[in-house]
C-alpha cells in the first residue's frame, strides 16, 4: 500500500522531534553525571611513573563541590564574619548548589553544541557564521559578569555587612547555606545580565528591532538598565552597587547599539 501524502508529510516533522528529543536527553545525562560526580567524587593526587595523575574517587564528605565551597569561603568570606550552621542539612544543601552550578557550567558548552547542530541545517551560510562569531562574545560577557560578582559584588556586600553589625553591636553571623547561595546566585544573574548587548544583537539579528530604535530609545535603555540592576543587586550596600551595575550595563547598551548597527551592516552586505 502506498504511503498518503499526510505520513509523507508528517515524517520529517517527527524525525525532527525525535533528534531534538535525543539532543536534550543528551544534554541531561550530561547535567545528571557531572552533578553526581562534584557531589559524591572527590579528587586525590597519585605519582605515577614521575608523573603526578588526578584520579577521582568516592567521597562525599571532601568531593569537588567541597573544595569549591572552601574555595568561596578562603576568597569571598571576610575576617570577622563566622559562618555557621542554622539547620542540620544546610552544608548538605551547599553541597547542592555548588554541584548544580558547576555541572550547568560544564553542560553549556555541550548544551550549545547540540542546539548548533540541531538548527544549523536550516540556516544560510551568512547565519552560522554570524552564530558562530557570537559564541565567544556571550562567553566573555557571562565571565566579565560572574567575575564581577565574585570579586567585586560579593566581598564589598559582605564587608558592608559587617560594618552595619558592628555599628548595632550584634556578631556577624552567615549561614553555610544563604552564603553559598548568595555567592553561586549572584555570579549566575550578573552573568546573564552582562548578555545585554548580546540580547539586543540577536533582536537585531531576527529583524524584530533595528539599530536605529535601539539608538533612539537610549533613554529606556537606560531605564531598562538600572531596572536590571536593582533586581539582581543584594539591596544591602546603599544603593553603591546597584548603581555601579547601572552604569556598567548602560556602557554595554550602548555597545549593543554600536553591534546592532554592525549585524545590520552585515546582513545586508550579504542579501546583495
Amino acid at each position: 500500500m502506498e504511503k498518503t501524502e499526510q505520513e509523507n508529510s508528517e515524517r520529517p516533522l517527527i524525525s525532527h522531534i525525535t533528534e531534538l528529543l535525543r539532543r536534550l536527553r543528551t544534554i541531561l545525562v550530561v547535567l545528571a553525571l557531572v552533578f553526581f560526580v562534584s557531589f559524591a567524587f572527590g579528587i586525590k593526587m597519585i605519582s605515577y611513573a614521575g608523573y603526578t595523575i588526578p584520579v577521582p574517587y568516592p567521597s562525599i564528605y571532601s568531593s569537588i563541590s567541597d573544595y569549591v565551597i572552601k574555595a568561596f569561603i578562603y576568597n569571598e568570606l571576610p575576617k570577622g564574619m563566622i559562618l555557621i550552621n542554622v539547620n542540620t542539612f544546610d552544608p548538605l544543601f551547599a553541597s547542592f548548589y555548588v554541584s548544580f552550578f558547576l555541572s550547568l557550567f560544564i553542560a553549556v558548552p555541550i548544551a550549545i553544541y547540540e542546539m548548533w547542530a540541531f538548527v544549523a541545517p536550516g540556516l544560510y551560510k551568512h547565519e552560522k557564521k554570524l552564530i558562530k562569531l557570537a559564541v565567544l562574545p556571550a562567553a566573555a560577557l557571562f565571565a566579565a559578569g560572574a567575575s564581577f560578582a565574585y570579586f567585586i559584588i560579593v566581598p564589598f556586600m559582605l564587608k558592608f555587612v559587617i560594618m552595619y553589625a558592628k555599628i548595632l553591636g550584634i556578631m556577624p553571623t552567615l549561614s553555610i547555606r544563604a552564603f553559598i547561595n548568595t555567592v553561586i546566585s549572584l555570579m549566575m544573574a550578573t552573568g546573564i545580565a552582562f548578555e545585554y548587548p548580546m540580547a539586543m544583537t540577536v533582536l537585531t539579528f531576527m529583524g524584530i528591532v533595528s539599530a536605529k530604535s535601539w539608538k533612539s530609545g537610549w533613554r529606556w535603555g537606560i531605564i531598562g538598565a538600572f531596572i536590571i540592576a536593582w533586581i539582581i543587586s543584594p539591596g544591602t550596600t546603599g544603593g553603591i552597587i546597584e548603581t555601579t551595575i547601572g552604569v556598567i550595563l548602560s556602557g554595554l547598551y550602548f555597545v549593543g547599539v554600536a553591534a546592532a548597527y554592525a549585524i545590520e551592516k552585515r546582513t545586508k552586505k550579504n542579501k546583495r
